[in-house]
């Protein structure tokens, strides 16, 4: 009951309607109002949800605690505009699932977004963009899953398999925003230039971190998560990503640099269970074949001037 959250090595917020299918009840909330959403929530509190976009990545995070055992745990909370009462349809489905989710919090209506630092999560995901805006704002990884079909998995093992694009993700956006001022020549010169100089942090940098410390308790060819950066970037501008890379001491299993190709076959062939993307002509391509969470931060993703440049700041060093 009163584990200090510090001891735990790495936190995941998830909405509910990330982790299931609430697509009919949601309906009913918009058609019908939240005393009809209320009423169809209690009377169908004993019916299973079914799994959502993001519920076999939810599986495949918890199961990592059977290999951590005491070495480290992976927590996962779940975030909701639900009240309590509403909310117990949700619980009842985790339980039926078996999912290891104790921490929740349920806020009636209001935004969840200012819980995810209080519980020190490492990242957020909800299917409601305006949530995950403000939990960017707040300085925190954050993402929007986007709607997908069921994906086979074609892997036998639990092996957990993230897929990172690097500007606006993984790092800032300050090359980005060359290159779309400048075009293509002026930013291969600013990074060559800048090749030895690490790229500033993006919102996904302390994510990443909390699964390098999972990655550091294995040896490299038994871990149960595997990484890869994905990213339209190609050489000359390769350098100054790895050796951002290296100044940070982060390892990433897999490094594709694509100058410019689709995405979305590479992921398929990384066999990711996730994917994260500034840009939505990219998460566009992916979701058609893995797990996609957009990121809606940077030069990418024009927002109100005031908002924009507050988002900007959080992840500056």
């Amino acid at each position: 009951m009163s584990e200090p959250l510090s001891d735990i090595r790495l936190v995941v917020a998830i909405s509910s309607r990330a982790l299931f299918d609430l697509a009919e009840s949601h309906r009913v909330f918009e058609n019908q109002g939240i005393e009809a959403y209320h009423a169809y929530q209690v009377a169908h509190e004993g019916d299973v949800l079914e799994p959502g976009v993001a519920f076999v990545l939810v599986k495949k995070l918890l199961a990592l605690n059977e290999r951590l055992g005491e070495r480290g745990q992976v927590d996962v909370i779940l975030l909701s505009r639900n009240s309590s009462d509403t909310g117990l349809r949700v619980f009842n489905s985790i339980h039926h699932y078996g999912l290891d989710i104790a921490r929740a919090a349920f806020t009636s209506g209001e935004s969840p977004y200012r819980y995810v630092s209080a519980f020190g999560a490492h990242l957020f995901l909800s299917v409601d963009p305006s949530d995950v805006r403000q939990a960017l704002m707040a300085g925190c990884a954050a993402a929007t899953i986007w709607a997908s079909p069921p994906f086979a998995n074609t892997r036998n093992d639990e092996q957990l398999r993230i897929a990172f694009d690097g500007d606006a993700v993984l790092f800032s956006d300050e090359s980005e925003r060359i290159f779309r001022r400048d075009g293509l020549a002026a930013f291969n010169a600013n990074e060559v230039a800048a090749a030895r100089e690490p790229l500033s942090d993006g919102p996904f940098k302390g994510f990443l971190l909390a699964l390098q410390r999972i990655q550091s308790i294995f040896p490299a060819e038994e871990s149960p998560l595997r990484t890869a950066l994905i990213t339209a970037r190609g050489a000359p501008s390769h350098e100054r990503v790895i050796r951002t890379l290296r100044a940070w001491d982060i390892r990433i299993d897999e490094a594709l640099f694509l100058s410019g190709l689709g995405k979305g076959r590479f992921l398929k062939a990384f066999d990711a269970d996730i994917f994260f993307d500034d840009q939505e002509t990219h998460c566009q391509d992916a979701s058609t074949l893995v797990a996609t969470g957009h990121v809606p931060l940077g030069v990418a993703n024009p927002s109100p001037g005031p908002e924009r440049a507050e988002m900007a700041k959080c992840f500056r060093v």
